[in-house]
């Protein structure tokens, strides 16, 4: 049963979504996790230019998944339920070369991830 309150999407964050001010500044509260991974990608490095991305999480350094094409690869994170609305919230927040997938995640449930977008 679905409402105004209960979560209605799924998604997976190992970066600064998982941060409390973050979380506060996008949402207006904390949000609820449990860990799990993301299967067959790597973490690496990415420059963010959004000044306000940057001022919210406070570094203008942040991770971005890639499939590595190694399957005992592994990103850990947390899995988040988010209320309707939401997703749109950090779809604005992301920023930079990246797009948001489905992915079915170490656990076995598919949830939203940013990855990088492109090779």
């Amino acid at each position: 049963m679905s409402g105004p309150d209960r979560p209605t999407v799924l998604l997976f964050a190992y970066g600064t979504l998982r941060q409390p001010e973050v979380q506060r500044t996008l949402f207006g509260r904390l949000l609820e996790g449990r860990p799990d991974a993301l299967p067959g990608f790597a973490l690496e490095p990415m420059r963010i230019t959004d000044a306000k991305v940057v001022a919210t999480s406070g570094s203008a350094i942040h991770t971005i998944a890639r499939p590595s094409g190694d399957p005992a690869d592994s990103v850990p994170g947390l899995l988040f339920g988010l209320k309707a609305g939401e997703l749109e919230m950090a779809d604005r927040y992301e920023s930079g070369a990246i797009v948001r997938i489905a992915a079915r995640l170490a656990s076995g449930v598919e949830a939203f991830v940013y990855i990088a977008a492109g090779p």
